[in-house]
């Protein structure tokens, strides 16, 4: 196996097009288990850790640009705010020794249908910055999962950045695992509220062969809360419509049993999930618009 140190950005680049399967490395969280496990044994690493700029995000009027090996620790510390979903999602990721060093790129690339940032970043909605000596392409998120472990990488791609939609209303992310830390879950699911544009939007994870948005439910929650006029009242969320929310989130699963849990179980804990978080934030929805009349 080869080591391959590039410095900068286009040396990376330069690498990867000499060697489209040179598997990149930053974090190395799930590169070095597979490594250890003999589950792959690649002919040459592409060490991506010198290269500074992927450690760098950048906050704008609208998106974030994050780039691929910024670390959990520093999404949970400086982005809370404009990234609610992701940075609770980060806080569930393994222990603290890998959220410093683990990044969303090493999720994003290893397209494990158990990646705790996919629900986040579904609900969240945004793009993958792709690049190779090419050019530069941006890759919808809802496009970039192609099967199990399988993204839309060119093999001369790497991945430099995702562009975040900052967020206009609350996010929320839930996680079932058989123990509270160093787990790979059972189930996960991230909700994500979009006031200016009226739309509700979703991510499932861990219970299909990839990251998947519950689009039906989606759909059917925008159009109960449009419909009761809940968007501008901020009224609570009528039980009827949060049951089925519930039962339309666990219908878009289609997950295995699996010696972490079995199929129904993951279906009806979605369903649990997916109710509880759009409890919540609807409450913080709410909670703002009592703020914004206190204030």
């Amino acid at each position: 196996m080869e080591f391959l140190r590039p410095a900068t950005w286009q040396e990376a680049l330069a690498a990867k097009a000499e060697h489209p399967a040179a598997v990149p490395i930053a974090g190395g969280t799930d590169v070095m288990v597979e490594i250890n496990f003999d589950h792959r044994r690649p002919e040459y690493l592409l060490d991506l850790n010198r290269v500074t700029e992927l450690q760098e995000w950048e906050t704008g009027a609208d998106t974030v640009r994050l780039g691929a090996s910024v670390p959990y620790t520093k999404i949970m510390e400086h982005l809370r705010t404009e990234l609610p979903g992701l940075a609770l999602a980060s806080h569930t990721v393994a222990s603290p020794q890998i959220r410093n060093r683990g990044g969303v790129g090493g999720n994003l690339g290893t397209a494990s249908p158990a990646g705790d940032a996919h629900p986040a970043l579904l609900a969240g909605g945004g793009q993958v910055e792709a690049e190779s000596v090419r050019g530069t392409r941006m890759i919808p998120i809802d496009d970039f999962y192609l099967g199990v472990k399988r993204n839309a990488l060119a093999p001369d791609e790497l991945i430099r950045a995702v562009h975040l939609r900052r967020a206009s209303g609350p996010q929320q992310f839930s996680k079932v695992g058989t123990r509270n830390a160093m787990v790979i879950a059972v189930c996960a699911f991230g909700i994500a509220l979009h006031p200016d544009t009226r739309t509700v939007r979703t991510g499932i994870g861990s219970a299909a062969p990839t990251p998947i948005r519950a689009r039906t439910a989606e759909e059917f929650l925008a159009a109960a809360l449009d419909e009761a006029g809940l968007w501008d009242s901020r009224g609570p969320v009528p039980p009827s419509v949060a049951r089925q929310f519930a039962d339309l989130v666990a219908g878009a699963a289609n997950p295995i049993d699996d010696v972490r849990g079995t199929a129904s179980y993951r279906r009806h804990a979605l369903g649990v999930m997916a109710r509880r978080t759009l409890g919540w934030t609807w409450q913080e929805y709410r909670g703002d618009q009592r703020s914004a009349s206190c204030a």
